[in-house]
């Protein structure tokens, strides 16, 4: 086994190595989709308007009764949680995302209980704020490709 890319487990059983952890399996498969899109990023901004709309609890009925103020706390949330969902479905548009989810926790200040008391504003913020610096990872070039293509 002295070429073989494998390392002895305990009960000596050879399992594969992948070069940069293990790749394969659900974990693999995981970490690989996770760092694909802004993840990070998508997590906090849905946990700060999941947080914010938690924080209201007067029913609809009462919402509607006091009109579009009371609706607003409930529609700035509401926003925030599919931006969050939506910054992890959709990466491509993640600029668009992270601005409007910066603008509407700014916005839950004035409409939902001082952005859920401060917490959910927070979250939003700071998830607002990776995903919009986020990148994607680039492929390398290999050497040779770089001197063809150069």
């Amino acid at each position: 086994m002295a070429g073989s890319d494998a390392t002895p487990m305990a009960g000596g059983d050879a399992t594969p190595r992948a070069a940069g952890g293990s790749a394969s399996g659900w974990a693999g498969r995981w970490r690989a989709w996770r760092r694909s899109r802004p993840f990070w990023g998508g997590l906090l901004v849905a946990l700060g308007g999941a947080e914010i709309l938690v924080t209201l609890r007067a029913p609809l009925p009462v919402i509607l009764h006091v009109g579009p103020q009371g609706l607003a706390g409930y529609l700035v949330p509401v926003i925030l949680l599919l931006c969050g969902v939506l910054l992890l479905a959709h990466p491509p548009q993640r600029l668009f995302y992270a601005l409007v989810s910066l603008v509407l926790a700014l916005v839950s200040w004035l409409t939902s209980n001082l952005g859920g008391f401060f917490v959910g504003m927070l979250l939003a913020l700071v998830g607002g704020c990776l995903a919009f610096a986020w990148t994607p990872v680039k492929a390398h070039r290999r050497p040779a490709e770089a001197a063809r293509s150069g």
